[in-house]
Order: structure tokens, then C-alpha cells, then sequence
């Protein structure tokens, strides 16, 4: 099941792209216009920041925005920031594997194959849609 925090900075990227100018929008105005908590808006903007995705600007006339492109910003990326792992058991994971201490040999294991093809098919709406497709 996808996280809150994932679902929230989904919302926002969403909500920044589609701004005119890309001007700075304050966490309290995108925390209304898509009713999210701010505290918690507060934590993931600023792992979309630290991750290269936005910028901030200080002050009068400060917030939030945008430092690429809609269409240079793939779901992948955004996935594994605020998700994590986009794998569901890590024997299968691309970026993150690790050996399952339960299973002797993945090459016979049913979960290993399902997991597989899950993840593939996972990793092909994810890199086949950029923040641009939302928006759109």
C-alpha cells in the first residue's frame, strides 16, 4: 500500500508543477489547497529538496518550487525517495537486494517469480510516466 508520505508528495509535486511560472508557494498554502497536514508537508518538501527536486526561496514572497521540468521528473525517482525500495521483498529489488534468510534458492522460489514480475511491471508505469503525465 502506498505511504501517506508518498501519496502527500505526489499531491505536492503535483500542486507546485502545475503553478504558473513556477513561482514559490508557501507549505501553508499547498497544505490547504490539498489538505495536508503541515508539519508533515513541512518533512516531505524538504526530502524533495534535499533529493534535487525543488527549490526554496526565504522571505517575503518565499516557498516552494520546482527546479526541473515536469517531464524531466520520472515516477521512479519520486518513488524511490519517498518510498523507498519500489521492490515488495528485497530479493528482487534492483538498487536494494538482499538474500531472503528464509529461502534457499531463488531460483525455484514461487515468491521470488511473482515479486519479479511485479516489480517489472511496477518499474514500467514508473519510468514510463513523468510528473508531466499527472499534470496533464
Amino acid at each position: 500500500m502506498l505511504s501517506k508520505k508518498t501519496k502527500y508528495g505526489l499531491k505536492a509535486l503535483t500542486f507546485l508543477a502545475s503553478q504558473p511560472d513556477r513561482e514559490p508557494v508557501q507549505i501553508a498554502e499547498v497544505a490547504k489547497q490539498e489538505n495536508i497536514s503541515q508539519k508533515f508537508l513541512e518533512s516531505i518538501l524538504l526530502t524533495l529538496r534535499r533529493n534535487g527536486f525543488l527549490g526554496s526561496k526565504k522571505g517575503k514572497g518565499g516557498g516552494y518550487y520546482l527546479i526541473k521540468e515536469p517531464e524531466a521528473i520520472q515516477m521512479t525517482s519520486v518513488m524511490r525517495v519517498l518510498e523507498g525500495p519500489i521492490a515488495m521483498v528485497p530479493c528482487v529489488s534492483l538498487n536494494f537486494y538482499e538474500k531472503c534468510d528464509d529461502c534457499p534458492d531463488e531460483g525455484i522460489c514461487t515468491v521470488n517469480k511473482l515479486m519479479l514480475k511485479v516489480r517489472d511491471a511496477n518499474l514500467e508505469v514508473y519510468r514510463n510516466t513523468t510528473l508531466q503525465d499527472l499534470i496533464a
